[in-house]
């Protein structure tokens, strides 16, 4: 038999345990806007800059592609994007954001604020900075092992 790792003391488990926290708690603020977690990242980076192709998408919130397309699938339904052609090569299509997902973009970046706010109660900005260095840090060194 191996030696135990204990959740207090796994990185990934306590980041996975996070993030479900951060999840629940985005969903709860954001629901009733009709929105879901799944489809927060995607309208962040449409919110940066709208019209982006599907591809530029999947880089940006490191998402798989049938998982985004499923994703868009559902924003068209709910009336949040659109795609639209592109002119120079029918094959592809710009991703752009509807006046509804317009409209609800403030109240949208307000519930994530409300939800960091919370996470980050009693932290200083200093330890809020040195959090997200070192969370950025660790992804690098996991999207350069690749898994190995």
């Amino acid at each position: 038999m191996t030696d135990a790792l204990p959740r207090e003391e796994s990185l990934g488990y306590q980041v996975n345990h996070l993030a479900r926290l951060f999840a629940q708690a985005l969903a709860v603020r954001i629901a009733p806007y009709g929105v879901v977690p799944g489809q927060f990242a995607p309208l962040l980076a449409l919110f940066e800059q709208d019209g982006l192709s599907q591809r530029e998408l999947c880089d940006r919130v490191r998402i798989e592609q049938p998982t985004m397309a499923n994703t868009l699938q559902r924003m068209e339904r709910d009336g949040l994007v659109r795609r639209v052609p592109d002119p120079s090569d029918r094959r592809r299509a710009h991703v752009r954001l509807t006046e509804r997902a317009r409209a609800i973009e403030q109240e949208l970046v307000s519930a994530a604020l409300a939800v960091n706010g919370a996470a980050t109660g009693g932290l200083t900005d200093a330890e809020i900075a040195t959090y997200l260095d070192l969370t950025a840090r660790m992804m690098r060194n996991l999207e350069a092992d690749g898994g190995q």
